[in-house]
Parts: C-alpha cells; structure tokens; sequence
C-alpha cells in the first residue's frame, strides 16, 4: 500500500503537516499550485516582501515631554 506525501514527511523528517499548530485541529489540503511559472511568481513576492522587512527602521527616539515633571 502506498503511503501519502503527508505520511512521508512525517515519517522521515518528523513533520506533522496533518494538525494545525494552532488549535490542534486536522489540516486539509485545498489547492495544489504545480505551475512553475506561478510557484516562481510566488516565491519571488515572498523574497520582496521579506526584504522589505528587514530594514524597517524604529522612529528617532526623543526625550519625554518635561511639563508637569517639576509643576
């Protein structure tokens, strides 16, 4: 009999992809993206997305407002 890609990955590199780590619940698959084209699209927005992030920098830092510190 042979064994699902899910049970695969579970066996061989201890992935569960069958439970939500959120809520403990059963995970289905839905949709399956296999056009390279659109998994390049993908992934190419990801990296974007993800270095767009990484620099993302804090506002200048001030000092707190003085009144009523000392009234």
């Amino acid at each position: 009999m042979a064994i699902t890609w899910a049970q695969r990955l579970k066996r061989v590199f201890n992935i569960d992809i069958a439970v939500c780590k959120g809520c403990g619940g059963t995970v289905k698959v839905i949709a399956s993206i296999e056009d390279p084209g659109v998994i390049k699209q993908i992934l190419v927005h990801l990296e974007r997305k993800a270095e767009s992030k990484q620099f993302n920098p804090l506002p200048e830092s001030r000092a707190p407002p003085q009144k009523g510190l000392f009234g």
